[in-house]
């Protein structure tokens, strides 16, 4: 069977850099990946993770997703522009009170992330269609399902995200089209780092000392032992991925933190949304303490869990 041909947008760092490594150092070399990113000028961490793989199952292309002309001259280069499984990973990240971000920055952030999937969506499914046959894949969030303090305008977009799957998938299916959408709590990222380190420099004298306050010295320090606690590694949102992909029924959604299912499960067990906007309050402002002791402990389980696996493998043993 000829290998899969599989475009992913973002592979300069993170999980588009660890999902085109895995695809093309597959053992079955199942996938010739299109890695892309919108400045291959940064292609450097991408082709020494790929070693011999770059050239042969893996190359690297020009994709910026605010450019429709880059999508088509991309996709343009790709021989009959045929592409079995897109991977929509590229975006950008906002984290802030909102009355300390401007509106330009919103716009560009709503213009990545959701123009940018709906861009390439529109090049890629007329063909498909045809064909009837193919896989869109889209690395949404955990905040598409639930807005959390502070990322109004990130969860915002993929809201638009899930929303825009969600409506197109019926129509898809009618063509024999996958569309899943690959949902991660934290990923330990250069993109989620970059989004708290502008965080901290930033200034907030646009909004009311008592809201800086809350996020400098609530939700920041939260928000790192969230990371340190329940953070995964880009391989391992590459490994559900991948699942993802060669499955034979590909799900709709597919959530790769179960610590996070709870979360979703307690919007939808009360359609008025009193009770996830009560317990999140709490968290928030009465039990914080509790939340960060509970976070430590699971960061000390997961440490001793990680030790004991690598003990296990030292001794020979899967």
């Amino acid at each position: 069977m000829a290998p899969k041909t599989v475009l992913i947008t973002g592979c300069s760092s993170g999980i588009g850099l660890a999902l085109a490594v895995r695809l093309a150092q597959d053992k079955r070399r199942r996938f010739r990946v299109i890695a892309t990113m919108r400045n291959v000028g940064r292609s450097g961490a991408l082709a020494a993770a790929a070693g011999p793989a770059l050239g042969r199952t893996l190359e690297i292309k020009q994709l910026d997703v605010c450019d429709e002309g880059s999508i088509r001259a991309c996709l343009d280069s790709i021989p009959g522009r045929h592409v079995d499984v897109l991977v929509s990973n590229a975006g950008v990240g906002m984290a802030g009170p909102l009355e300390c971000q401007s509106l330009a920055a919103m716009q560009s952030l709503m213009d990545t992330n959701f123009f940018g999937l709906v861009r390439l969506v529109k090049e890629v499914l007329p063909d498909m269609k045809r064909r009837r046959g193919g896989h869109i894949v889209v690395i949404s969030s955990i905040m598409g399902l639930q807005g959390i303090v502070f990322n109004d305008i990130y969860a915002a977009s993929k809201f638009a995200v899930e929303g825009f799957c969600e409506s197109l998938v019926v129509q898809a299916l009618r063509f024999n089209v996958a569309i899943s959408l690959v949902e991660p709590g934290p990923v330990t990222t250069e993109f989620e780092a970059k989004v708290y380190e502008e965080a901290e420099r930033a200034d907030y004298s646009r909004t009311d000392p008592e809201t800086a306050d809350i996020f400098t010295n609530l939700y920041l320090r939260n928000s790192k032992d969230v990371f340190a606690s329940l953070g995964q590694t880009p391989e391992d949102i590459a490994e559900h991925t991948l699942r993802v992909i060669e499955a034979a029924r590909p799900p709709f959604r597919h959530q790769t933190n179960v610590a996070y299912t709870p979360m979703a499960a307690l919007k939808h067990a009360d359609p008025s949304g009193a009770l996830i906007t009560d317990a999140f309050y709490k968290l928030v402002f009465k039990y914080d303490a509790v939340l960060r002791l509970s976070l430590r402990a699971i960061r000390l389980l997961r440490w001793k869990a990680q030790k004991v696996k690598e003990g296990a493998r030292l001794l020979g043993f899967k």
